[in-house]
């Protein structure tokens, strides 16, 4: 029988709030297999410089592993890990992962897209909300007991603009339906009809601008690449309707914080709701915290209390594909970043 040797690295000393796969995960990864050999290893206390025997050991096995499943790579993996043909990723964003060494090699990477889809587009319609609802001012008139009536906006007969159409645009384009929106999108792929049944209209990236000044709600939704940094910035910001709002709950280096900044004081767009930010956790000095049309989640759209165990399930269901030979699910095209 052949042995195959799968580490599963986490750091617990992180921005992410990372924590080790719960022993009944473990268990389920090993009952794949009787040839799986799985070690876990705590990035922070065993991707040290420092020699001790946490390291050696880690060391040792990693120059052996065939597949990591991971929320973060150790240091000059393709280098220490030579006959990796395997990362699955514990996220579905993978632009942490892409260093030059790894995006070069042969090793197959897949991340989870679509585990966090309905949580993710739940955010953004809440946010949507949120904004068109005036939360915020309702929850600052409760902490004064003040009584002040005001008119909300309706989403309905909106249009809700998503770019980028992958598992979380689509559910977002599909909450969105039901509250009598007009959806338009832009896709940065080729999706078939099927899934594009909840888009009214799918643009280009070309087309982009047409979105924006479409769109009363523009919602950002693409994997973070060489080609979507900075995507919004200034000059997108001011070709949209100056009612519209603008989520993201993508990546926070796509939109410019600089030109959202201006934007809001200038009465560019009407407002912004945010979940994830250039640098994280966003700086209590940070300007945006000011702006009262803006509302800041701290990067937990994608959270879920069972995260480890769909992620574990996951990976049960990928691990048993590569045994068998057959392609693997969610794999990512390392030189396009998606």
């Amino acid at each position: 029988m052949k042995e195959i040797k799968v580490l599963f690295t986490y750091k617990s000393v992180d921005a992410y709030s990372q924590r080790p796969l719960e022993e009944e995960c473990l268990r389920s990864i090993t009952e794949v297999d009787e040839g799986i050999k799985l070690y876990v290893a705590d990035l922070s206390v065993c991707d040290k410089d420092q020699d001790s025997p946490a390291k050696q050991e880690f060391e040792n096995f990693l120059k052996e592993a065939e597949i990591i499943l991971g929320h973060r790579m150790p240091k000059n993996l393709v280098k220490r890990a030579p006959k990796l043909k395997w990362f699955q990723a514990m996220s579905a964003g993978i632009d942490l992962l892409l260093n030059e060494d790894f995006r070069n090699s042969d090793v197959i990477l897949t991340n989870m897209s679509g585990i966090s889809a309905i949580a993710v587009a739940e955010t953004a319609l809440s946010l949507m909300l949120a904004l068109s609802k005036n939360l915020q001012r309702c929850v600052e008139q409760k902490q004064q007991r003040l009584w002040k009536q005001f008119h909300p906006q309706l989403l309905n007969s909106k249009t809700l603009g998503i770019v980028g159409l992958g598992s979380i645009g689509r559910e977002i384009a599909h909450l969105g339906k039901p509250f009598g929106m007009k959806v338009i999108a832009v896709e940065y792929s080729t999706l078939p009809a099927s899934k594009t049944k909840d888009v009214d209209l799918v643009l280009p990236p070309d087309r982009l601008p047409e979105l924006l000044a479409e769109s009363d709600y523009v919602v950002i939704c693409l994997p973070l690449t060489p080609d979507t940094k900075g995507l919004i910035g200034e000059s997108q910001m001011k070709s949209m309707k100056p009612n519209a709002y603008l989520i993201n709950i993508s990546r926070g280096h796509i939109v410019d914080e600089d030109a959202l900044g201006k934007a809001l004081k200038k009465n560019w767009i009407a407002g912004a709701g945010l979940d994830v930010f250039s640098a994280e956790p966003l700086s209590q000095d940070s300007e945006l915290w000011s702006f009262p049309n803006m509302i800041i989640t701290p990067h937990i759209a994608g959270f879920l209390a069972d995260y480890n165990q769909r992620t574990t399930e996951f990976f049960c269901k990928n691990i048993k594909r590569y045994i068998q030979r057959k392609k693997l699910l969610n794999m990512v095209n390392k030189k396009k970043g998606f």
